[in-house]
């Protein structure tokens, strides 16, 4: 099966790839319909995220209980209880596995996270 792509980007990526029984979700950034950045804190800025990346998701047909691996970018670990409270929220039973640094980011944001879902054909 060959891959396949879902989605469009102002840059060049797709927001989700299906290869196989794996779903790739780009690193998504608290960017609302409008293409702006979330004003707000860290819990508005993930809960953006989060949103995204269930919506990537349900374009190659998944959703959050699918995810298995995400991995989060903090543009400040201070951060970090408040991101996981609100991360808690989208994976209230069997949460994925998951790796959390801090890490510069490429734009003025507080948080990015991409995810990998795993739903067979």
């Amino acid at each position: 099966m060959p891959k396949q792509c879902f989605g469009t980007s102002h840059v060049p990526l797709s927001p989700a790839v299906r290869a196989g029984d794996f779903v790739y979700v780009s690193g998504q950034v608290p960017v609302g319909s409008d293409g702006l950045v979330v004003k707000g804190g860290i819990a508005d800025q993930a809960e953006q995220v989060l949103q995204n990346i269930k919506a990537a998701l349900a374009l190659a047909g998944c959703t959050m209980d699918d995810v298995v691996k995400t991995t989060v970018w903090l543009e400040d670990a201070r951060d970090f209880g408040t991101f996981n409270a609100v991360y808690a929220k989208h994976f209230p039973k069997d949460p994925p596995a998951r790796t959390t640094v801090e890490s510069r980011l490429m734009i003025d944001i507080k948080i990015e996270i991409e995810a990998v879902a795993y739903r067979p054909v």
